[in-house]
C-alpha cells in the first residue's frame, strides 16, 4: 500500500512560467503609476536639479555656475523673511485643519437627522473640490475693505473696518482663513471615515463602565484615531507649505513680503526675474526641507500613534 503524498504548499509548486505571468500582470497594472511618476515627478525633479547649477534666463544659453546658486541662498535676506511668513501661515493652517477639523467631525458624528448631517458634510466638502484660484477670487471681493461683505457684517456689530488684504498684520490671517475654509472639508471627511471605523462595542462598554464623554474620547477615540490624525498632519503640513493660489490672487504676497510664500517667491524669481537657476536652487532646498519635516514627523509619531 503506497503512502499518499502531502499536497504541495501554496505557491511552492507554482511553475516559473506562471510566476513570470503574474509578474508581467502586476507590472501591467502598475505601469500607469510608474509612467506618471517618471514623467511628472522624477523627470521634472532631475531637470530642476540640473538647472540649479546654471545661470539661465530662458532667452540665452545657460552658463554653468556650479554651486553659486546655492551659495546665494545664505545671503538672500528676503528669502529668510519669506520662509518666516510661510512657516507662520503653514502652521496656523495645519492647526486649523487638524484641531478644528477633528472637532467638527466629532460634532457631525453626533446624533442628528441624516439629511441635516448630509447637508453639513456637503457644505464643508464643496469648497475643497472648487479651484483654489476661484475660491481666492471670491474671497477677494468678500474681504474688500470698503465694499466687502465681511466688513459690512462686522460693521453691523460695531467693529471698525479691517484692511484684510492691505495690512501686514491682517493679510497673512486672510490667507489662513481662505485656505483653511477651502481645505478643512478634506480633513473632516478623513476624520469621519476614521471615526466610523472605531468599533461601537468599545464605546458601549465604556458607557457601561461609567466613563463620561471626555474619558471615552481621550481613552478610546483618540488612541484609535491617532493613525488618522498622523496622516492628516503629514498631508496638511506638505500642502500648507506649498500654498500659492491664495496669496497670489488675494494679496500678491504683500504688503511687502508679509503674505508671500516660498512657492510664490520661487515663481516670481523664475518667471518674473527670469532667474531660473536660482529659482531651481530654491525649489531643491525647499523639497529637502519638506522631506526633513516629514521624516521628523514619522520619527516622533511612534510616541503617540497607536495601531490595533
Amino acid at each position: 500500500m503506497t503512502e499518499r503524498q502531502a499536497p504541495p504548499a501554496p505557491g511552492r509548486g507554482a511553475s516559473p512560467r506562471k510566476s513570470r505571468k503574474d509578474g508581467f500582470a502586476a507590472l501591467a497594472f502598475l505601469s500607469p503609476s510608474i509612467v506618471t511618476f517618471l514623467v511628472f515627478v522624477l523627470a521634472p525633479t532631475a531637470g530642476v536639479l540640473y538647472l540649479s547649477f546654471y545661470d539661465w534666463n530662458l532667452l540665452s544659453d545657460g552658463t554653468f555656475v556650479g554651486l553659486d546658486n546655492f551659495e546665494r541662498l545664505f545671503t538672500d535676506e528676503r528669502l529668510l523673511r519669506v520662509y518666516g511668513s510661510t512657516v507662520y501661515m503653514a502652521l496656523a493652517i495645519l492647526a486649523v485643519n487638524v484641531v478644528l477639523g477633528l472637532l467638527l467631525a466629532v460634532l457631525l458624528e453626533t446624533r442628528m437627522p441624516r439629511w441635516l448631517r448630509g447637508v453639513f458634510r456637503l457644505s464643508f466638502l464643496f469648497p475643497f473640490v472648487v479651484s483654489a484660484a476661484a475660491v481666492a477670487l471670491i474671497w477677494r471681493f468678500l474681504l474688500n475693505k470698503d465694499l466687502g461683505l465681511v466688513n459690512y457684517l462686522l460693521g453691523t456689530l460695531g467693529v471698525d473696518r479691517i484692511d484684510w488684504l492691505g495690512s501686514s498684520a491682517w493679510a497673512p490671517i486672510s490667507i489662513i482663513i481662505v485656505n483653511s475654509w477651502k481645505t478643512i472639508g478634506f480633513s473632516i471627511l478623513v476624520y469621519i471615515a476614521g471615526l466610523q471605523a472605531i468599533p461601537h462595542q468599545l464605546k458601549e462598554a465604556a458607557i457601561v463602565d461609567g466613563a463620561n464623554a471626555w474619558t471615552r474620547f481621550w481613552r478610546i477615540t483618540f488612541p484609535l484615531l491617532s493613525p488618522t490624525i498622523f496622516f492628516l498632519v503629514v498631508i496638511n503640513t506638505i500642502n500648507s507649505f506649498q500654498i500659492f493660489a491664495e496669496p497670489r490672487v488675494l494679496t500678491s504676497g504683500g504688503p511687502g513680503d508679509a503674505s508671500r510664500t516660498i512657492v510664490q517667491y520661487l515663481y516670481d524669481r523664475a518667471f518674473g526675474d527670469f532667474d531660473l537657476g536660482y529659482a531651481s536652487a530654491i525649489g531643491i532646498t525647499f523639497m529637502l526641507v519638506l522631506i526633513v519635516l516629514t521624516a521628523i514627523q514619522f520619527r516622533f509619531s511612534r510616541r503617540w500613534t497607536f495601531y490595533e
